[in-house]
């Protein structure tokens, strides 16, 4: 944990927009991680409301993913995020067609389990027109998607059938647990 007195000011800049910014490195020994001057360069041409906005932006922005990747412990509402953009992700490729895409949303073990050749074989896209994510629970690294697919079938269009899928927290992502 930092304290106070590891941290070091740095970016000190004089005028309207004085910010000070903290760094955890020894004063000049290594590369700062704080403010670069070209941020300062920013707010003199293009004035302060804008800069002000782009910060605001980036702070937010930086926020909603975990630093090093999603995990166990990241916020619920981070999880249901990034979970529901990959499981909307693999279902656009599935329901264009594209096996070895959606492939790439497996988790490991998955992959491991099941090789691209064998998943191609159990996988026959073609039918599914779209998924509607209708619950999404995640408990530590274990995500519960409830979803409604609607597909067609050789006797009948437009059929909705509920089911559902697992998704794993590994590696800094949400990953399919792939169980045919």
């Amino acid at each position: 944990m930092a304290t106070q007195v590891m941290l070091q000011a740095c970016n000190k800049r004089k005028g309207a927009f004085e910010l000070l910014a903290k760094q955890l490195t020894m004063k000049r020994a290594l590369s700062t991680l704080g403010l670069k001057s070209a941020w300062f360069e920013l707010v003199k041409r293009l004035g302060g409301g804008f800069a002000v906005v782009c910060l605001g932006v980036s702070i937010s922005g930086c926020a909603s993913v975990p630093r090093g990747g999603l995990t166990k412990d990241s916020p619920p509402e981070v999880k249901r995020a990034v979970v529901t953009e990959r499981i909307n992700a693999r279902w656009d490729a599935l329901i264009k067609g594209d096996v070895d895409e959606a492939y790439a949303y497996l988790s490991a073990a998955s992959k491991e389990a099941y090789p691209l050749s064998v998943y191609k074989g159990k996988v026959h896209p073609g039918m599914w027109r779209s998924v509607k994510i209708d619950s999404l629970d995640c408990e530590a690294e274990i995500c519960n998607a409830g979803m409604t697919l609607t597909y067609d079938h050789s006797r009948m269009q437009g059929v909705q059938t509920p089911f559902g899928e697992q998704w794993i927290i590994e590696k800094g992502s949400a990953w399919f647990i792939y169980q045919p």
